[in-house]
């Protein structure tokens, strides 16, 4: 079997034995057999961190059905290839060349050695991150709900946060803390770094570490990094300033709030859309350009080897520095003083044309099976699945059997990826060995 399609099957794999797990009767409040399809959305948003959802989990799901839904999201999060080496690590088994290959695709990495130590240094990382923003979130979750239900309430929204999943247990997501600094800041720094790679994490606190040690020595950041964070530092300013700039007075989202927290609201969903579908204002109440806006933000997602889906930021900048380079009449690709190889712009357009083929035809089935609903609100469902975001204008509970069922592939398609999914259907990839000669076509 391929190594892409092991990854594949992998996270089919995990939704079926979640679905399996949430059929059960004590997955559900009222002890009964859960709905076949409300289980298996439920396991596939999961386990694919977007967290659309057809039930309310708060109340919906007794707690060992949200247990059993948050270790999906942290088995999701973590990617299929991460949690199998680690549990075989654990169980002291060596990794072959087949193994670290598997880790290697699905991190997205060129290095094939410290597979181990890589695998073991992300869940590390992941720990770190998840039980500090649980604990940052337990003051304000044990003053609301006492010490109990408090603390469980800090550890599933931290973790789904950090794995950018945006499963919340309460009937309105966010709303309720929507002017509360802390708990909008806390929940932002778990997304941001959820999004933005194991890679740049490390990079950021090696960084930090020499420069506590006074260390004179000039740390050259990766050309990786310096995409990553100026890129998503980019887009969240002026996700921002767009959201807040048209939303500032509709009288259902932020004309209503205090002027003084109208920027943190806008801050907090110009974050949030990007990955990790929270939400403090309603969404089915955005003007119809937030929305269009909040459609790219989604689209372009988080950035690689990280929880969060979309095309991801290192491919739209590769596409707009390409646009760029093209219109100053120049043949290399440059960034940060740095040529872009060729192969990684041809993977970054087959990226967007296979992600814009399968939204349009995802949104063009549900315009077919659910004609009620408003052609926007059908594209927004399909990326907020596709790029494994779970925000949703409120037509999630609504849709028909079969439009689920579209969504369900939707997001199975959004997490292992386009190009990964016709690899493991048509086999990976082969280094051609024949070169034909050059023909110029015209373009434009």
């Amino acid at each position: 079997m391929t190594v892409s399609r092991t990854i594949c099957l992998g996270f089919l794999i995990m939704i079926v034995l979640g679905t399996l797990l949430l059929f059960l009767p004590l997955a559900t409040n009222d002890g009964q057999w859960n709905d076949p399809l409300v289980a298996l959305f439920t396991a596939t948003s999961a386990v694919c961190v977007t967290g659309l959802i057809v039930v309310d989990t708060g109340t919906y799901f007794s707690t060992q059905g949200q247990g059993i839904i948050l270790g999906l999201i942290q088995l999701g999060g973590l990617g299929y290839m991460t949690a199998t080496t680690f549990l075989l690590l654990l169980l002291g088994r060596r990794l072959g060349l087949r193994d670290r290959l598997a880790v290697q695709q699905s991190l997205d990495t060129a290095e094939l050695a410290g597979s181990r130590s890589l695998v073991v240094s992300i869940i590390a990382m992941t720990l770190v991150f998840e039980l500090t923003g649980a604990f940052l979130l337990m003051p304000v979750m044990i003053r609301d709900y006492g010490p109990s239900s408090g603390i469980w309430l800090s550890i599933f929204h931290s973790i789904s946060a950090f794995n950018n999943a945006g499963f919340s247990l309460f009937e309105d997501s966010l709303v309720r803390y929507a002017t509360s600094t802390w708990v909008n800041f806390v929940i932002i720094a778990l997304v941001v770094f959820g999004g933005i790679g194991y890679q740049v994490i490390m990079e950021g606190f090696m960084w930090m570490r020499d420069r506590i040690h006074g260390k004179r020595e000039r740390i050259v950041f990766s050309l990786h990094f310096k995409v990553v964070t100026s890129t998503t530092i980019t887009l969240i300013i002026l996700g921002t300033l767009a959201i807040l700039a048209i939303e500032y007075y509709n009288p259902a989202t932020l004309a209503e709030v205090n002027p003084d927290y109208r920027l943190l609201i806008a801050l907090f969903q110009s974050v949030i859309t990007r990955t990790a579908g929270f939400n403090t204002i309603d969404i089915g109440a955005m003007e119809g350009a937030s929305l269009f806006i909040v459609i790219g933000l989604m689209f372009i997602g988080a950035s690689p080897a990280s929880t969060g889906g979309g095309i991801k930021t290192t491919t739209l900048r590769l596409l707009f520095t390409c646009t760029r380079t093209v219109l100053r009449g120049k043949e290399e690709v440059i960034l940060y003083q740095r040529q872009i190889p060729s192969s990684r712009l041809l993977k970054a357009v087959a990226v967007i044309f296979g992600s814009l083929m399968v939204v349009t035809a995802v949104t063009t089935l549900l315009s077919l099976f659910d004609p009620e609903f408003r052609f926007i609100q059908l594209l927004f469902e399909t990326v907020s699945a596709f790029a494994t975001v779970g925000m949703s204008t409120g037509i999630t509970a609504d849709l028909t059997s079969v439009s689920k069922l579209l969504i369900i592939v939707t997001m199975y398609v959004g997490r292992v990826g386009v190009l990964l999914l016709i690899a493991s259907l048509l086999g990976d990839p082969q280094p051609s060995v024949i070169h034909y000669p050059e023909e110029d076509v015209l373009i434009g």
